[in-house]
Protein backbone atom coordinates (compact mmCIF):
# COMPACT_ATOMS: atom_id res chain seq x y z
CA UNK A 1 0.00 0.00 0.00
CA UNK A 2 1.07 3.56 -0.64
CA UNK A 3 1.25 6.00 2.26
CA UNK A 4 -0.42 9.38 1.89
CA UNK A 5 -1.26 12.50 3.82
CA UNK A 6 -3.95 15.12 3.40
CA UNK A 7 -2.80 18.69 2.89
CA UNK A 8 -5.11 19.71 5.80
CA UNK A 9 -2.59 18.07 8.14
CA UNK A 10 -0.10 20.85 7.39
CA UNK A 11 -0.17 24.50 8.49
CA UNK A 12 -2.63 26.61 6.55
CA UNK A 13 0.01 29.25 5.84
CA UNK A 14 2.32 26.79 4.05
CA UNK A 15 2.41 27.12 0.29
CA UNK A 16 1.48 24.11 -1.81
CA UNK A 17 5.12 23.83 -2.84
CA UNK A 18 6.17 23.68 0.84
CA UNK A 19 3.52 21.02 1.51
CA UNK A 20 4.70 18.81 -1.35
CA UNK A 21 8.34 19.07 -0.27
CA UNK A 22 7.59 18.49 3.42
CA UNK A 23 5.37 15.48 2.71
CA UNK A 24 8.06 13.87 0.57
CA UNK A 25 10.77 14.66 3.10
CA UNK A 26 8.70 12.99 5.84
CA UNK A 27 8.49 9.82 3.76
CA UNK A 28 5.02 9.92 2.20
CA UNK A 29 4.43 8.50 -1.27
CA UNK A 30 1.34 10.59 -1.96
CA UNK A 31 -0.53 13.70 -0.96
CA UNK A 32 -4.25 14.40 -1.13
CA UNK A 33 -5.10 18.01 -1.92
CA UNK A 34 -8.34 19.81 -1.19
CA UNK A 35 -10.71 21.84 -3.31
CA UNK A 36 -12.62 24.68 -1.67
CA UNK A 37 -14.51 27.84 -2.57
CA UNK A 38 -11.29 29.83 -2.25
CA UNK A 39 -7.60 29.02 -2.05
CA UNK A 40 -5.07 27.17 -4.16
CA UNK A 41 -7.70 24.83 -5.73
CA UNK A 42 -11.30 25.83 -6.44
CA UNK A 43 -14.05 24.76 -8.85
CA UNK A 44 -12.84 27.62 -11.09
CA UNK A 45 -9.22 26.43 -11.28
CA UNK A 46 -8.02 26.41 -14.89
CA UNK A 47 -6.41 23.51 -16.71
CA UNK A 48 -3.19 25.53 -16.92
CA UNK A 49 -3.12 26.06 -13.15
CA UNK A 50 -3.85 22.37 -12.54
CA UNK A 51 -0.95 21.47 -14.83
CA UNK A 52 1.31 23.81 -12.83
CA UNK A 53 0.32 22.02 -9.61
CA UNK A 54 1.07 18.64 -11.22
CA UNK A 55 4.52 19.86 -12.29
CA UNK A 56 5.17 21.19 -8.79
CA UNK A 57 4.32 17.82 -7.23
CA UNK A 58 6.45 15.95 -9.76
CA UNK A 59 9.38 18.24 -9.01
CA UNK A 60 9.03 17.39 -5.30
CA UNK A 61 8.87 13.69 -6.12
CA UNK A 62 5.37 13.12 -4.72
CA UNK A 63 2.15 11.85 -6.30
CA UNK A 64 -1.19 13.64 -6.00
CA UNK A 65 -3.37 10.66 -5.16
CA UNK A 66 -6.85 12.14 -4.84
CA UNK A 67 -8.89 15.28 -4.30
CA UNK A 68 -10.80 15.88 -1.07
CA UNK A 69 -13.30 18.60 -0.27
CA UNK A 70 -15.52 19.90 2.50
CA UNK A 71 -17.87 21.66 0.10
CA UNK A 72 -20.43 18.88 0.42
CA UNK A 73 -21.32 20.23 3.85
CA UNK A 74 -22.22 23.71 2.62
CA UNK A 75 -23.59 22.48 -0.73
CA UNK A 76 -25.30 19.17 0.12
CA UNK A 77 -26.74 16.90 -2.55
CA UNK A 78 -29.66 16.35 -0.17
CA UNK A 79 -30.70 20.00 0.17
CA UNK A 80 -34.51 20.50 0.29
CA UNK A 81 -34.24 23.12 -2.46
CA UNK A 82 -33.97 21.54 -5.90
CA UNK A 83 -32.04 24.52 -7.29
CA UNK A 84 -29.45 24.15 -4.54
CA UNK A 85 -29.21 20.43 -5.26
CA UNK A 86 -28.54 21.28 -8.90
CA UNK A 87 -25.85 23.75 -7.81
CA UNK A 88 -24.24 21.10 -5.60
CA UNK A 89 -24.27 18.69 -8.54
CA UNK A 90 -22.61 21.25 -10.81
CA UNK A 91 -19.90 21.86 -8.21
CA UNK A 92 -19.07 18.14 -8.08
CA UNK A 93 -18.99 18.08 -11.88
CA UNK A 94 -16.40 20.86 -11.84
CA UNK A 95 -14.41 19.00 -9.17
CA UNK A 96 -14.39 15.82 -11.27
CA UNK A 97 -12.98 17.74 -14.22
CA UNK A 98 -10.24 19.29 -12.11
CA UNK A 99 -9.39 15.93 -10.53
CA UNK A 100 -8.88 14.58 -14.04
CA UNK A 101 -6.59 17.49 -14.91
CA UNK A 102 -4.57 16.67 -11.79
CA UNK A 103 -4.22 13.04 -12.87
CA UNK A 104 -6.23 11.74 -9.90
CA UNK A 105 -8.52 8.73 -10.04
CA UNK A 106 -10.76 9.61 -7.07
CA UNK A 107 -12.78 12.56 -5.78
CA UNK A 108 -14.02 12.42 -2.19
CA UNK A 109 -17.73 13.12 -1.91
CA UNK A 110 -19.84 13.85 1.18
CA UNK A 111 -23.12 12.34 -0.07
CA UNK A 112 -25.40 14.69 1.80
CA UNK A 113 -26.82 15.37 5.25
CA UNK A 114 -29.69 14.20 7.43
CA UNK A 115 -31.04 17.06 9.55
CA UNK A 116 -34.25 17.98 11.37
CA UNK A 117 -35.44 19.40 8.03
CA UNK A 118 -34.07 16.59 5.80
CA UNK A 119 -35.58 13.20 6.60
CA UNK A 120 -33.44 10.09 6.25
CA UNK A 121 -35.48 8.59 3.41
CA UNK A 122 -35.45 11.93 1.57
CA UNK A 123 -31.67 12.16 1.92
CA UNK A 124 -31.24 8.63 0.59
CA UNK A 125 -33.40 9.25 -2.47
CA UNK A 126 -31.97 12.70 -3.23
CA UNK A 127 -28.35 11.59 -2.85
CA UNK A 128 -28.84 8.63 -5.17
CA UNK A 129 -30.70 10.72 -7.74
CA UNK A 130 -27.95 13.33 -7.84
CA UNK A 131 -25.15 10.74 -7.95
CA UNK A 132 -26.87 8.96 -10.83
CA UNK A 133 -26.89 12.23 -12.73
CA UNK A 134 -23.15 12.62 -12.05
CA UNK A 135 -22.22 9.07 -13.10
CA UNK A 136 -21.82 9.94 -16.82
CA UNK A 137 -19.58 12.87 -15.86
CA UNK A 138 -17.41 10.66 -13.67
CA UNK A 139 -17.22 8.10 -16.48
CA UNK A 140 -16.24 10.78 -19.00
CA UNK A 141 -13.38 12.01 -16.79
CA UNK A 142 -12.56 8.50 -15.51
CA UNK A 143 -12.59 9.70 -11.92
CA UNK A 144 -14.35 7.68 -9.23
CA UNK A 145 -16.78 9.49 -6.92
CA UNK A 146 -15.69 8.21 -3.50
CA UNK A 147 -18.67 8.40 -1.13
CA UNK A 148 -17.26 8.97 2.36
CA UNK A 149 -18.72 7.83 5.67
CA UNK A 150 -18.77 11.01 7.73
CA UNK A 151 -20.61 12.34 10.77
CA UNK A 152 -23.64 13.44 8.74
CA UNK A 153 -26.26 11.14 10.41
CA UNK A 154 -26.45 9.24 7.10
CA UNK A 155 -25.31 5.80 5.88
CA UNK A 156 -24.70 4.70 9.44
CA UNK A 157 -23.96 1.02 8.86
CA UNK A 158 -21.74 -0.91 6.44
CA UNK A 159 -24.75 -2.93 5.24
CA UNK A 160 -26.59 0.25 4.29
CA UNK A 161 -23.56 1.83 2.64
CA UNK A 162 -22.97 -1.32 0.61
CA UNK A 163 -26.62 -1.31 -0.47
CA UNK A 164 -26.48 2.39 -1.32
CA UNK A 165 -23.48 1.86 -3.62
CA UNK A 166 -24.80 -1.37 -5.13
CA UNK A 167 -28.09 0.28 -6.07
CA UNK A 168 -26.15 2.89 -8.05
CA UNK A 169 -24.51 0.02 -9.97
CA UNK A 170 -21.59 1.98 -11.39
CA UNK A 171 -17.84 1.39 -11.35
CA UNK A 172 -17.51 5.16 -11.03
CA UNK A 173 -19.29 5.41 -7.66
CA UNK A 174 -17.55 3.63 -4.78
CA UNK A 175 -16.71 4.10 -1.10
CA UNK A 176 -14.08 6.37 0.36
CA UNK A 177 -13.77 4.63 3.71
CA UNK A 178 -12.67 6.59 6.77
CA UNK A 179 -11.38 4.28 9.51
CA UNK A 180 -11.64 6.69 12.44
CA UNK A 181 -15.09 8.00 11.57
CA UNK A 182 -16.88 4.73 12.42
CA UNK A 183 -15.36 4.01 15.81
CA UNK A 184 -18.04 5.94 17.73
CA UNK A 185 -20.74 3.54 16.50
CA UNK A 186 -19.03 0.53 14.94
CA UNK A 187 -15.90 -1.41 14.14
CA UNK A 188 -13.77 -0.45 11.13
CA UNK A 189 -12.70 -4.03 10.42
CA UNK A 190 -16.37 -5.02 10.03
CA UNK A 191 -16.99 -2.15 7.64
CA UNK A 192 -13.94 -3.06 5.56
CA UNK A 193 -14.93 -6.71 5.15
CA UNK A 194 -18.55 -5.86 4.31
CA UNK A 195 -17.72 -3.07 1.86
CA UNK A 196 -14.93 -5.14 0.32
CA UNK A 197 -14.12 -4.22 -3.27
CA UNK A 198 -16.50 -1.27 -3.06
CA UNK A 199 -13.70 0.61 -1.23
CA UNK A 200 -11.71 2.81 -3.61
CA UNK A 201 -9.68 4.87 -1.13
CA UNK A 202 -9.04 4.88 2.63
CA UNK A 203 -8.66 7.71 5.14
CA UNK A 204 -7.02 6.96 8.48
CA UNK A 205 -7.19 8.76 11.79
CA UNK A 206 -7.47 7.56 15.37
CA UNK A 207 -10.31 8.11 17.83
CA UNK A 208 -10.58 8.09 21.62
CA UNK A 209 -13.86 6.39 22.48
CA UNK A 210 -13.86 7.66 26.08
CA UNK A 211 -14.18 11.21 24.75
CA UNK A 212 -16.70 10.19 22.11
CA UNK A 213 -17.19 13.48 20.28
CA UNK A 214 -15.26 15.42 17.66
CA UNK A 215 -12.58 16.15 20.26
CA UNK A 216 -11.90 12.43 20.33
CA UNK A 217 -10.15 12.37 16.97
CA UNK A 218 -6.40 11.83 17.31
CA UNK A 219 -3.21 11.09 15.45
CA UNK A 220 -2.50 7.48 14.57
CA UNK A 221 -1.67 5.10 17.45
CA UNK A 222 -3.01 7.60 20.00
CA UNK A 223 -6.58 6.28 20.25
CA UNK A 224 -8.67 3.12 20.21
CA UNK A 225 -8.65 2.07 16.55
CA UNK A 226 -7.70 -1.65 16.39
CA UNK A 227 -4.99 -1.10 13.81
CA UNK A 228 -3.89 -4.72 13.51
CA UNK A 229 -7.49 -5.74 12.75
CA UNK A 230 -7.81 -2.90 10.23
CA UNK A 231 -4.65 -4.01 8.44
CA UNK A 232 -5.78 -7.64 8.39
CA UNK A 233 -9.19 -6.70 6.99
CA UNK A 234 -7.68 -4.52 4.25
CA UNK A 235 -5.32 -7.36 3.35
CA UNK A 236 -8.21 -9.83 3.20
CA UNK A 237 -10.15 -7.73 0.70
CA UNK A 238 -7.04 -7.19 -1.42
CA UNK A 239 -6.83 -3.44 -0.89
CA UNK A 240 -3.49 -2.16 -2.19
CA UNK A 241 -4.18 1.51 -2.91
CA UNK A 242 -3.35 4.55 -0.76
CA UNK A 243 -3.95 4.91 2.97
CA UNK A 244 -4.15 8.64 3.58
CA UNK A 245 -3.69 10.18 7.02
CA UNK A 246 -6.22 12.95 7.67
CA UNK A 247 -5.14 14.15 11.10
CA UNK A 248 -4.08 17.31 12.93
CA UNK A 249 -0.41 16.46 13.25
CA UNK A 250 1.59 18.60 15.66
CA UNK A 251 0.57 22.27 15.22
CA UNK A 252 3.64 23.55 17.06
CA UNK A 253 6.06 21.19 15.31
CA UNK A 254 4.46 20.35 11.95
CA UNK A 255 7.51 18.74 10.32
CA UNK A 256 8.08 16.48 13.30
CA UNK A 257 4.38 15.63 13.24
CA UNK A 258 4.56 14.63 9.59
CA UNK A 259 7.53 12.37 10.29
CA UNK A 260 5.75 10.67 13.19
CA UNK A 261 2.57 10.20 11.13
CA UNK A 262 4.54 8.62 8.29
CA UNK A 263 6.38 6.39 10.79
CA UNK A 264 3.06 5.31 12.31
CA UNK A 265 1.63 4.49 8.89
CA UNK A 266 4.68 2.39 8.07
CA UNK A 267 4.44 0.58 11.41
CA UNK A 268 0.77 -0.27 10.86
CA UNK A 269 0.63 -0.97 7.14
CA UNK A 270 4.17 -1.85 6.02
CA UNK A 271 6.07 -3.35 8.94
CA UNK A 272 5.98 -7.14 9.16
CA UNK A 273 5.41 -6.83 12.90
CA UNK A 274 2.90 -3.95 12.87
Amino acid sequence: MKLGVNRWTMPSDWSLEECFAAAREAGFDCIEINIAESGYLTPDTSEEEAARIVRMAASAGIEISSVSTGMGWSHPLTDPDSARRQQATAIIGDQLRIARWLGCDTLLCVPGLVTAEIAYDQAYARAQERLRSLEPVAAEYRVVIGVENVWNKFLLSPMEMARFIDELASPWIKAYFDVGNVLAYGYPQHWIRILGSRIKKVHVKDFRCQIGNIQGFANLLQGDVPWRDVREALTEIGYDDVVTAEVDGYPGHPRLGLKHIADALREVFVSQTG
